[in-house]
């Protein structure tokens, strides 16, 4: 696309029709005489060539690719759903190049002050001695935490990572109206943004020179590994998170996967002899570094946190032996409180012997006289808000205070005004946004991101832009339905191509495998197999008895269906059959129990509930699947989260969604069969897989010997219908169905993919390169039952079953496979006690997988 110069510009086309500026606030689109800035020209240009359908298009472009690619946030307390799509405005927020320069280098001091400060507050304590820090800001907050005072970090670096939230005031100056120095989140995001929005508008983002991040990662990739007390080809890396249900979550998984490592939860983590060991499959394994995402006190319940069941106890202990390092320090939160922003003018020429470049929004803490005599006078003015991490409830800074407030909170403050601080308000500056209409202003703030190299910190060449959704909001939060923006900063000149691949193939050692598998992964996978087979079986034999129910035959058709119902209810999809009789001669009622099987969520074996656990293990397992298995999994969930009150409507399309539910799923299980190595992952995956098509197929095969019309032929051609075995059989025996052979094919014949012997063969062939496993002696209680049931079924003859039917209760096949059934459980015991839980110490130092 051609560039588009400034003068064009001062016409302004369609797209300003609805754009209103806020006059009492800073435009970051539209000058003063209101045409579009310079550095937005070459932007606003491009959009003004777009016709109505072509913005269209790429505003439904932009929201697809974000479904697609299950970019997410969690919300705490919805009662509608805990994880939301994540907002992105494709519209993007734009720094001119000297602006960013000026910026840049207020941020890098900022971050080398705050530093230098907590390297203080955790060691020798000078600006509290010499009164340049009050105690009771220190010692008075519970984020300073006493059991690391005295601990080293490397290199002297508390704040590895620095997040910095920008508003610009109304006159054009930037402010920094909050500081990140514990948990610096939204680089993914922002990352994640910036993938998203230069697929939709590359012809802008490629004439705009825009800078890129990858060099941003790749620094904070080289930082973390020299922070590592051993050789950095001997390091391991590892992201902890506190779990699926933190509100990004999402971003903890997509920043592992991006830098390449290994996504931890503190009980994947454990201390021995003061080193850090990680839980795998082949033991336990060393680690170095730990990029933390969960707060700094829940990270050692024995010594910070007692009720913390998110940390690693003894963490502190291995700290203070320097074999681990964490990032950022623990006790980085201290400078989080907005107390300290009022002290930072007077630090900065004190610690660095320089002004301070970037001001804070002004700050009153109310520990000091003058300070707490201002506030007090101006408590309309002002926002006031907690100076510490506590339980106190400060007021809404959107609403004006009653008289009784106002006294009470006046009260509180003059009898403990430590722990209060006050700020000015603030009136955001406002940017384009993409509205429904066309182009709108919205409030807008930057969060800005440095890493700590050997060179200094380093800034992040862009940013996380927050949107607030109200035209007069003064205060964004993801968490009440703020969206967000990809920041650029243009360059002067064409910009580098930044990759976080290698150079070069020198010195690298090549490995046909990955890391070796936590337990706790391998556990999940097990899992996410089970589930997988359970939901496609479910599926099958719903599918098969909504195909036979008739709803002017129900009474003729219920023992036809009877080997397929016994199983529904065994698996629990079914309630109670035997205790309602009267659903076999009411139609309606009996088509009901069978809908509800499919959709009811309060149904706990139901196929949405299925679906659910299946999305739910997915997330545990994000960092380590590819897209396209998160996509397929979260199209199921969407199929079948219907509305219950929908169910009479859906009844004649139930057979077809279940249908695409069994497409949906022999797509997941190609792509696992297809697209994953064959490593512990996969193996774990495929073993669960296997052994819960035993139990259902056994399940299967035991109702149907115990059916009243188990040799009816339509009854065996349904068996084999759910079975997916009908065109085999058909291949193999020209006749009409009958017991022996069906049974054969379902039960013994170790060719057919679809058979119980076959599941128990391949669970053999998987134990067989399992660590621990091919070491003599060491073959465990889970190997001993499963060649227990392979021999058990290849010592049967379905043959027999040609008998009369009275004889089958006693038959060796219906004890093999009643047999089979109170052995198939134990089994997964007996796996889960073997490989999800261990204590010992790799040999190998560094595991790889089998």
């Amino acid at each position: 696309m051609s560039e588009a110069p400034v003068e064009e510009m001062k016409k302004p086309g369609v797209l300003l029709e609805t754009y209103q500026r806020n006059e009492t606030a800073f435009d970051e689109f539209l000058a003063n005489e209101g045409t579009p800035r310079p550095h937005y020209a070459k932007l606003f240009g491009a959009l003004q060539e777009f016709s109505a359908t072509e913005l269209r298009r790429r505003r439904d472009t932009c929201d697809r690719l974000v479904h697609e690619r299950g970019l997410t946030y969690n919300v705490y307390g919805d009662p509608l759903a805990t994880e939301r799509p994540w907002q992105l405005d494709p519209i993007p927020f734009i720094l001119a190049p000297d602006e960013w320069r000026t910026l840049e280098a207020g941020l890098v001091q900022r971050a080398t002050l705050l530093n230098r400060i907590l390297a203080d507050c955790y060691g020798e304590q000078k600006l509290i001695h010499t009164r340049w820090l009050s105690p009771a800001m220190v010692f008075g907050q519970p984020d300073f935490l006493r059991p690391c005072h005295g601990i080293g970090v490397a290199n002297d670096t508390f704040l590895n990572f620095y997040a910095a939230d920008l508003a610009r005031s109304p006159d054009g100056r930037w402010w920094v109206i909050s500081d990140r120095t514990q948990i610096p989140t939204g680089a993914g995001y922002a990352l994640a943004n910036r993938l998203v929005t230069s697929r939709i508008l590359p012809e802008p983002f490629r004439d705009n020179h825009v800078q890129r991040l990858a060099g941003f990662f790749r620094d904070a990739q080289k930082a973390l590994v020299q922070l590592a007390p051993r050789e950095a080809d001997q390091a391991r890396v590892v992201m902890l998170t506190p779990g699926p249900h933190n509100e990004t979550y999402f971003e903890q998984a997509y920043l592992a996967r991006y830098l390449g490592y290994m996504l931890v939860e503190g009980q994947d983590l454990t201390v021995r002899d003061n080193f850090v060991f990680l839980k795998t499959l082949s033991g336990l394994e060393r680690v170095d570094v730990i990029l933390r995402r969960v707060d700094d006190d829940f990270c050692d319940p024995l010594e910070l946190r007692n009720d913390s069941i998110l940390g690693v106890p003894g963490l502190v202990e291995a700290l203070r032996a320097g074999n681990v390092v964490v990032a950022n320090a623990l006790g980085s939160g201290l400078l989080q409180s907005p107390a300290f922003m009022a002290f930072l003018p007077g630090l900065c020429p004190h610690l660095l012997g320089e002004e301070l470049k970037l001001p804070s929004v002004a700050t009153w803490w109310c520990g000091q006289e003058s300070a707490r005599q201002y506030v007090l006078e101006h408590l309309d003015e002002l926002v006031v808000k907690p100076a510490f991490r506590s339980h106190l409830r400060a007021p809404d800074p959107e609403k004006l205070l009653s008289d009784a407030e106002r006294d009470a909170l006046r009260r509180h403050i003059e009898f403990d005004p430590d722990l209060f601080v006050a700020q000015e308000r603030i009136e955001l500056s406002t940017a384009p946004s993409w509205g429904k209409d066309g182009l709108v202003a919205r409030p807008v703030g930057l969060r800005v991101f440095l890493v700590a190299t050997e060179n200094g910190y380093r800034v992040m060449p862009g940013g996380l832009t927050r949107v607030s959704p109200d035209a007069g909001g003064r205060f964004i939060s993801m968490q009440r339905g703020g969206s967000s923006k990809d920041t650029w900063v243009i360059s002067e000149t064409p910009v580098e191509e930044i990759t976080l691949l290698h150079e070069s193939g020198q010195g690298i050692e090549l490995r046909r495998t990955g890391n070796n598998l936590p337990s706790r992964l391998a556990d999940n996978f097990f899992w996410l197999g089970r589930y997988s087979e359970r939901a496609d079986a479910t599926a099958r034999l719903l599918r098969s008895a909504l195909q036979r129910f008739n709803p002017e035959r129900t009474g003729s058709a219920v023992p036809l269906l009877a080997p397929l119902l016994s199983t529904l209810e065994t698996q629990g999809q079914l309630a109670g059959l035997a205790e309602k009789p009267e659903l076999k001669q009411n139609p309606e009622a009996f088509e009901a129990e069978l809908l509800a099987a499919i959709f009811d969520p309060a149904r706990p074996a139901s196929l949405r509930s299925i679906a659910d656990h299946l999305q739910r293990l997915a997330g545990l397992v994000r960092d380590r699947t590819s897209n396209d298995m998160w996509r397929v999994l979260s199209q199921l969930d969407e199929q079948l989260a219907t509305p219950t009150a929908s169910l009479v409507m859906l009844a004649g399309d139930a057979v077809g969604l279940l249908n695409q539910t069994l497409v949906g799923l022999a797509a997941f299980h190609g792509l696992a069969r297809e697209n994953m190595t064959r490593a512990q992952a996969w193996r774990f995956l495929d073993m669960g897989l296997r052994l819960e098509r035993a139990v259902y197929l056994c399940t299967l095969l035991d109702a149907t010997l115990r059916a009243p019309e188990a040799d009816n032929p339509s009854v065996l051609e349904a068996v084999l219908e759910v079975a997916d075995s009908s065109i085999t059989y058909r291949s193999r025996y020209n006749l009409l169905t009958h017991v022996p052979g069906v049974f054969d094919l379902l039960l013994l014949d170790d060719k057919n993919p679809r058979s119980a012997l076959f599941q128990l063969n391949q669970l053999a062939k998987h134990f067989e390169h399992l660590p621990r496993e091919r070491e003599p002696g060491q073959s465990g209680l889970a190997k001993t039952l499963l060649r227990e049931c392979v021999t058990r079924l290849n010592n049967v003859d379905t043959r027999e079953l040609a008998s009369p039917r009275e004889t089958w209760s006693s038959s060796k096949v219906n004890a093999a496979i009643q047999q089979t059934l109170c052995e198939l459980p134990k089994l997964s015991d007996a796996i889960a006690a073997s490989y999800f839980a261990h204590s010992a110490i790799s040999r190998t130092g560094r595991g790889s997988e089998v």
